[in-house]
């Protein structure tokens, strides 16, 4: 008996720009796929990305590591990547993307996986490309690379806003292994920060983010943090403005980021620095 093979299968090194093609065309949400495939994961972790074919065409395509990811999935493919999923009893931390693809792929999986620890149904895909300065916003000088001798100094910023943003802290013990991805971020020019001197007369990062995916002229920036005593008074929109910026100039002339609807105050901040809210991203957290 002939098998025929199938249509959802990992995706291959012959495949790599078709799938950046298919990123392409919704670059602002599949930003943080197109990423890793610049990287080289289709080369180093064959497994982590999961394409599906329709006829000779990659039709859609869905990260499977730590994290769910989809990229212009269809009824047909959802339904091939859900069953995969749930054939190799692969777990994952979260599932997050567009906002009707992530529904979708949830009530599927929904059944076999079970209750999600918390569901951010509606989240604000915000895009730029206009500089903040041209749009008479001030920008904060303080605004800068950090260095990768700074990754210590960056870490409590760092650790607070994970923790206040997932819900449990990013390491338990020693924070070595944070501290070596944090590292990673500042090596390749991802982390931008402010700093001012702490009544101890030692500095501390006042403000942070990261770029979290760079890709085709795009970045998706993650971690946007500013010093819980600082917030509410007007520090927030130049410091941002100034980090959009400098990444506007050093990595890509596209910004995009999500947040969480129920965050106002960061929503009016990233509207007067620029970003306009495009679409809508949704976040499983498991």
């Amino acid at each position: 008996m002939l098998r025929t093979r199938s249509a959802t299968r990992p995706l291959q090194p012959a495949d790599r720009e078709a799938a950046l093609e298919l990123c392409a065309r919704d670059l602002a949400s599949n930003v943080f796929v197109a990423s890793r495939i610049l990287e080289g994961v289709i080369e180093s972790n064959p497994h982590a990305i999961l394409s599906h074919r329709s006829g000779r065409e990659v039709e859609s395509l869905l990260w499977a590591s730590a994290n769910v990811v989809p990229v212009e999935t269809t009824a047909e493919s959802r339904r091939s990547f859900v069953d995969r999923l749930r054939r190799s009893r692969r777990q994952c931390a979260s599932l997050l993307g567009p906002r009707e693809q992530v529904d979708a792929i949830w009530t599927l999986m929904e059944p076999d996986w079970g209750t999600a620890r918390e569901i951010r149904a509606r989240q604000p895909l915000c895009v730029t490309s206009t500089p903040p300065s041209s749009l008479g916003v001030t920008l904060d000088p303080r605004v800068r690379r950090a260095e990768l001798a700074e990754a210590e100094l960056v870490l409590p910023a760092a650790e607070h806003m994970f923790t206040h943003e997932i819900g449990y802290a990013p390491y338990t013990g020693s924070p070595r292994a944070y501290l070596a991805s944090l590292a990673a971020l500042i090596r390749r020019g991802h982390t931008y920060i402010a700093t001012e001197d702490s009544a101890d007369g030692n500095q501390r990062v006042v403000f942070k983010t990261d770029i979290g995916s760079a890709a085709l002229g795009c970045v998706q920036l993650q971690g946007v943090w500013l010093a819980p005593e600082l917030r509410g008074k007007g520090y927030a929109v130049p410091l941002i403005a100034a980090a959009v910026e400098h990444i506007m100039r050093d990595v890509a002339p596209l910004v995009t980021l999500y947040v969480n609807d129920f965050n106002a105050p960061a929503r009016a901040a990233y509207r007067r620095v620029g970003f306009v809210e495009v679409s809508e991203f949704m976040t499983i957290l498991l």
